[in-house]
């Protein structure tokens, strides 16, 4: 089995002809007979991810509690055709939180295996995903929820109804800072620190670019921060919270905004600035155009999808790339935060 596909930083990303031709060479596992086998779904609820339908089906009362807790603080704010995700969980004997999972891509199908009882396929076309689950991965919530629940809202919002951009995002009076860069450049912490000093809090890590719209409208999951553990020599609220697993083995100190009544939190905002975030100028402060041929690569480096859908999506970014580009290199948290907003209330 080959290894998972690599997190590659820019400029150089995978393309779709060479995960097809890894795929090709090793290839996931066929998997249909699994399902064909599992257990029969008696259960069904709809949820409402970032507002969108998604309806769940599962055989595991367990499985739609955890469903409940990831999703029902959630209103519906869309009339699209429903997600579907099927969750088939099968007894174990062990209570050993599975592996981390590997994953294919081609154009219109992701593959999804962390061993032989716990794996996921999604069709980016049909807006279905099909997953068997152990018992062991629902006895680690956080495993469950991270590697399996979110995969079917992730996969086909981000390949059938948005963009997702890369980005935090807050906002004054709805006019919307988006905060690009690589992991490590300090969206959240920087979003976060936006926040708690009277702005509007969107998102801390990715923000979705609606399909469809004439402006440049965005929304976002502002309902938890997922800060690093070492946030906490910045924030000093956050120390001795616990610290979760999070994808590709990092980890995270993850709070919802209901629990800081001092933070704001909106769905959606006008992104109205682009900006960069440069902390690797020691001594220097200062913020200054952006060069959109470098915003619109970065932005397409996470696209997925049909080709037909990519191509809407280029379209998308091509609208939010309308909006004003600049990069901002700081290191004092207190003076970007100052800065920001002095940009949104005076354009300057």
């Amino acid at each position: 089995m080959p290894t998972a596909l690599p997190q590659i930083e820019l400029p150089r990303l995978l393309t779709v002809q060479e995960i097809e031709a890894a795929c090709h060479k090793s290839g996931p596992p066929p998997l249909d007979r699994y399902f064909r086998d599992a257990p029969e779904l008696t259960l069904e609820k709809m949820f409402f991810p970032l507002g969108f339908p998604l309806r769940i089906r599962t055989n595991s009362p367990e499985a739609m509690r955890q469903c409940d807790l990831r999703w029902s603080h959630f209103e519906q704010k869309f009339e699209t055709f429903p997600i579907e995700s099927h969750i088939h969980v099968v007894e174990t004997g062990s209570l050993e939180c599975p592996p981390e999972p590997q994953h294919w891509f081609t154009e219109n199908l992701m593959v999804m295996v962390a061993d032989g009882n716990n794996f996921c396929t999604g069709q980016f076309p049909n807006g279905q995903t099909r997953m068997i689950v152990a018992t062991s991965a629902l006895a680690h919530p956080l495993y469950f929820s991270r590697h399996f629940l979110d995969v079917g809202p992730a996969l086909h919002l981000g390949s059938r109804l948005t963009t997702p951009i890369h980005a935090a995002c807050v906002a004054i009076d709805g006019r919307g800072v988006m905060l690009c860069g690589d992991s490590g450049a300090g969206k959240t912490s920087l979003a976060y620190a936006c926040a708690r000093s009277g702005w509007q809090f969107l998102s801390d890590d990715s923000t979705l670019l609606l399909f469809g719209e004439t402006g440049r409208r965005v929304i976002g999951n502002c309902h938890n921060v997922r800060f690093r553990p070492s946030a906490a020599d910045l924030f000093p609220e956050i120390a001795g919270k616990p610290i979760t697993p999070r994808m590709s083995g990092k980890t995270s100190i993850e709070l919802a905004t209901e629990s800081m009544p001092y933070i704001n939190a909106i769905y959606t905002a006008h992104a109205d600035f682009v900006v960069f975030l440069n902390r690797r100028e020691p001594g220097f402060a200062d913020l200054r155009p952006y060069r959109k041929d470098v915003a619109r690569y970065y932005m397409r480096q996470i696209l997925f999808g049909t080709s037909e859908t990519k191509a809407k999506q280029y379209a998308e970014i091509e609208r939010l790339l309308t909006a004003e580009l600049l990069e901002l290199r700081y290191q004092s948290l207190d003076w970007a935060v100052e800065r920001l907003e002095r940009l949104v209330r005076e354009g300057r």
